[in-house]
């Protein structure tokens, strides 16, 4: 359908329109000046780039570009206008899309997931070798993570057996359950690739008497001994897991890789980013350069709290959140979930040379890392999720079909829909939070995010009622209702756009930058014709810039 704009064209007022240009940040030039070259330079190797890797970085290019459709917001007060880029919403190269998603998974965890109970983050990371195979064989990676969180879930329980000691669970047999929600990273602070789970595990376990009990028992942070006893059961079960799928030691090679065979350039360029080289051009095999004070090894001595390490594979599990703290429990969502990059954090030094800053300093001292441009497009092509890879995966009592779940997740409407006995019960009860419920999780999320929107969606204010929460007051973690009561299904609203963008900067977007007055949304333009008409009114560029043919110094 035909989208015109409802008002004549020489009434639009240029010189109120104000807008972050994508084509100026630095990502969105180099991908626009090295991508051609970095395609014809595989071809002329005989090496095809995927089909979803050439997708992801060109998707990009149109991302935010005003060229490609827009929507018109107009200010009735002061007649200021404003138009609005549409998204592209991929997860391997836009970092504006990321940003998006990021956000929009951290209100549904806190608001619709996450009842008001601790919750620790559980960092496993992997060895090399591993790291590569999982990096595009997602059902070994659904497996591993599976081994993870069964570990983690039997660890809670026989820790909740020990505190029950000499205490008879009325009824039948009591059963004890766990819940996680695991986000699978792909990259590393360097761009590299570098496949690790952070998991979110509520921080103790549900236990149910007889038919109509249920309680949630929360569990002392975990001691050095039992943090380094699980990673113990966790590498036993993911190598038995290798083993029974004929991935061992004594494996076939051509088996054991199979991805040489049907994709030899991004076998190539994961290998390559997972030892953090470059994979061709003049540095091929080197490690990237690096900017920062040089520190004395000696220095570097000292263990981390928290931390275990088994055999190349480390676990973390020093950062938690209180049950009612949902702000630091939304910035650990964000923090687990962000996307690989975070495009404030490159930059574009005189020699053409590319400076990432890494979020936090390196224990040698190291603060930037430097790119050559096909060398930056080569580690985010390694990063790119296969189609229908998924990144988030829930277990225990927050999976999906979970017989638990109507009771412990929350309702999008607020509260719990059934009995839950909370912190305060479980105090009553004998049992000690201890200092889990006083660690808190310090992150931030440095991840930017550009005004995008996507072609279908809604720049309006959602109702009151349907808001993620925030005007609501907090949810009782106690909520209960009768047994034999109907549980009401409440209709699942998804959040605007501005609302994400309030949510996570304190920022209204449809707030009036010229008056303060309040913005609306006109209309959606995807025609070319209503497109080329109102940019050329505005004095803009009607037209998306053409990406450059090849050249020598990006071709070899």
């Amino acid at each position: 359908m035909q989208v015109r704009p409802s008002q004549p064209l020489a009434h639009i007022p240029s010189r109120t329109y104000q807008r972050r240009d994508p084509e100026a940040t630095v990502l969105h030039r180099v991908v626009r000046e090295n991508l051609e070259g970095f395609l014809t330079r595989a071809r002329s190797r005989e090496r095809v780039v995927p089909r979803f890797v050439e997708r992801a970085f060109r998707t990009f290019l149109r991302c935010g570009i005003l060229a490609h459709g827009f929507v018109r917001v107009h200010c009735d007060a002061c007649g200021h206008d404003r138009l609005v880029g549409f998204s592209c919403k991929g997860r391997g190269v836009c970092p504006s899309c990321g940003g998006r998603r990021m956000a929009e998974l951290a209100a549904h965890m806190v608001d619709r997931v996450f009842p008001e109970v601790p919750v620790r983050q559980w960092v496993l990371t992997l060895p090399f070798a591993l790291r590569y195979r999982l990096a595009y064989d997602a059902r070994l990676a659904a497996a591993v993570d599976r081994a993870f969180v069964a570990a983690v879930f039997a660890s809670l329980a026989r820790r909740a057996r020990g505190l029950g000691r000499g205490r008879r669970p009325s009824g039948s047999a009591r059963r004890l359950r766990g819940g996680a929600v695991t986000f699978v990273q792909r990259s590393g602070d360097a761009l590299n690739l570098n496949i690790h789970f952070h998991t979110l595990v509520l921080d103790g376990v549900y236990e149910r008497y007889g038919q109509a009990g249920m309680r949630f028992r929360a569990l002392r942070p975990p001691s050095s001994e039992e943090l380094q006893r699980l990673l113990a059961d966790v590498v036993g079960r993911i190598r038995r897991l290798l083993a029974r799928r004929g991935l061992g030691p004594e494996a076939d090679p051509s088996l054991a890789d199979p991805l040489q065979e049907t994709q030899p350039l991004l076998a190539e360029l994961a290998a390559a980013s997972v030892q953090g080289r470059a994979a061709s051009g003049p540095r091929a095999g080197l490690r990237p350069r690096r900017l920062g004070d040089q520190i004395d090894p000696e220095d570097l001595s000292g263990s981390i709290q928290g931390l275990a390490a088994c055999d190349s594979f480390t676990l973390h599990a020093a950062v938690a959140v209180p049950g009612r703290d949902r702000r630091r429990l939304e910035r650990l969502v964000r923090y687990a979930a962000r996307p690989p990059l975070a495009s404030d954090r490159l930059a574009a030094l005189p020699d053409g040379t590319l400076s990432y800053r890494l979020k936090n300093r390196w224990r040698d001292g190291t603060t930037h890392i430097l790119f050559e441009p096909v060398e930056l497009l080569e580690r985010l092509a390694a990063l790119v999720p296969a189609p229908r890879t998924r990144l988030v995966k829930y277990h225990g009592v927050l999976a999906p079909c979970a017989g638990w779940r109507d009771r412990v997740v929350l309702d999008p409407l607020g509260g719990v829909r059934s009995v839950l006995l909370g912190e305060a019960t479980a105090r009553q009860g004998g049992d000690s939070l201890g200092p889990a419920a006083a660690m808190h999780a310090g992150v931030e999320s440095s991840t930017s995010m550009t005004r995008c929107a996507g072609p279908g969606a809604s720049l309006e204010e959602p109702p009151l009622a349907a808001a993620a929460g925030e005007a609501q007051g907090p949810r009782s973690a106690t909520a209960s209702r009768d047994e034999g009561a109907p549980v009401k299904k409440s209709r699942r609203k998804n959040w605007s756009w501005s609302e994400m963008m309030r949510r996570v900067f304190d920022l209204d977007v449809l707030e009036c930058a010229a008056c303060g007055g309040k913005l609306r949304v006109l209309a959606a333009i995807q025609d070319p014709d209503a497109i080329r008409a109102i940019l050329d009114c505005l004095g803009l560029s009607s037209r998306p810039p053409p990406p450059p043919g090849p050249t020598l110094s990006n071709l070899f």
